[in-house]
């Protein structure tokens, strides 16, 4: 592996007496693997003290690389897969959010620091996941879906759209489009596609983009900027740019000396930087940004719609009997959004008209779609934690037959009544299938369907 000669000499600038050791990390180690476990889901971490990320006790180091996509656990959301430099905002929001927020994860795709925050944030939270790119964001919808929260909302929208939204937000994390420097360990694109021109191009997009939400963030909240690259005109610039033209406060988190983060590099300000040569895990910068809390804020506006009270046909009811498949059903407001039944956690229904201009791919728990005079249950109940699985009649079954379902196969189920089954292996919910006697219909995702034929000759587990 080679590095860009203008990028060795970007990086002798900034750390000349570690820069041999950090070119050695890129070119010759192997990059680490870790998992972060659903803590939501109410699944216990069991390793070793050695394997585990000393700041997210969620996170764990795993020896070598598992064929993830055939583990039914990660498939339904059990675990991540996430680098474990990146679990570094569970620890920043453990230390600094003690009561729920409205928090905004802005680019937010492929979802591994959304369900970290989630994870991490105090029960009552809202979790808002925007990623701008539709593919992306398609894959974030998966993740988020997977991971079985009721109270995230999912967005495909521009930063300025969401900047519209005026002191929504009391914790925006912008984990920013950056140069990359800190993943050419593992990407080879990242290390082919690096010029200083790239890094400037990155910096201006990065203004562009805090300019554009600052106006959602309130008074006194938080911002919590993020990269996974080394350069200052990226990291410690940005953070100079946000005290010095937005009067913005540098805010510190307590770190272990063990942990081995680097502080900043030629700033007063405080940004913590892991790096392959001292850290296990890929190259990130973080740094937490206050709001002036001397701004005053503005008041939360309901929209109405325009037109005056016909505006809007009236709602269409709510198939009987749904709300049954909700465990504690009085805690969501329940409604019908095109042919989806959707269920919001009631605290959060009233903000939905806030976000009425907004392009929202999920939010809540999909329970189920209307067809004719059915509703046919969701995949997104199956893996909620909004779901009674009582409401439903259970059949176990074994690995073959869980991945078989997660292809998309059609499969048989002895012993099952006819109707709608949730099916679960080793106790665990993997989603629903029509059970027709001679063979299930099976309703799992298609866009997510498990595409290799392979199945391991022994069931990979990370749990």
């Amino acid at each position: 592996m080679t590095l860009s000669a203008d990028f060795i000499a970007q990086m002798r600038t900034i750390l000349p007496e570690e820069c041999d050791a950090l070119v050695e990390a890129i070119t010759t180690t192997a990059p680490s693997v870790s998992i972060r476990v659903n803590g939501r889901r109410g699944i216990a971490l069991e390793a070793p003290a050695q394997e585990r990320v000393p700041w997210c006790p969620l996170g764990r180091y795993l020896p070598e690389r598992m064929p993830f996509t055939f583990d039914v656990d990660f498939q339904t959301g059990r675990y991540y897969v996430q680098d474990a430099s990146s679990m570094f905002i569970h620890h920043v929001l453990r230390h600094l959010v003690n009561e729920p927020v409205r928090y905004l994860d802005l680019c937010a795709a492929p979802g591994g620091k959304t369900t970290t925050a989630i994870s991490a944030l105090p029960e009552q939270s809202l979790v808002v996941a925007n990623e701008i790119m539709p593919a992306r964001a398609r894959v974030l919808r998966e993740n988020i879906v997977k991971w079985g929260s009721a109270r995230c909302i999912v967005t495909s929208n521009a930063p300025k759209d969401l900047g519209r939204l005026t002191h929504f937000f009391d914790v925006v994390a912008a984990d920013v489009p950056c140069s990359g420097e800190g993943m050419m360990r593992k990407d080879e694109e990242a290390r082919e596609q690096w010029t200083p021109a790239l890094v400037q191009q990155c910096a201006a997009l990065q203004r562009s983009i805090i300019h554009d939400i600052w106006n959602a963030l309130r008074p006194g909240g938080l911002l919590i900027y993020s990269t996974c690259t080394y350069n200052r005109e990226e990291n410690e610039r940005m953070v100079e740019h946000l005290v010095n033209d937005y009067g913005a406060e540098s805010v510190e988190i307590p770190v272990d000396a063990s942990w081995r983060i680097h502080p900043a590099i030629d700033s007063p300000h405080h940004c913590y930087r892991f790096m392959p040569h001292r850290t296990a895990g890929e190259g990130l910068f973080m740094a937490v940004l206050r709001k002036p809390a001397d701004e005053p804020r503005a008041e939360l506006r309901i929209k109405k719609a325009k037109g005056g009270k016909n505006a809007k046909a009236k709602p269409a009811p709510v198939p009987r009997g749904v709300d049954a498949w909700l465990h504690d059903a009085k805690r969501y407001a329940l409604s019908v959004e095109g042919e989806d039944v959707v269920a919001l956690p009631a605290d959060i229904a009233p903000l939905m008209p806030v976000l009425a201009d907004l392009h929202v791919l999920h939010a809540g728990v999909t329970l189920g779609t209307i067809k004719g005079k059915n509703c046919v249950p969701s995949h997104s109940l199956a893996l909620s934690e909004a779901l009674c699985p009582e409401a439903f009649p259970s059949a176990e079954v074994d690995y073959a037959t869980a991945m078989a379902y997660m292809r998309g196969e059609a499969i048989v189920l002895p012993g099952a009544p006819r109707g709608y089954v949730l099916l679960t292996h080793r106790g665990r919910p993997i989603g629903f299938a029509n059970n027709l006697g001679n063979r299930a219909n099976n309703l799992y995702p298609k866009a997510w369907r498990v595409l290799s034929t392979h199945i391991p000759a022994e069931e990979p587990s990370v749990l």
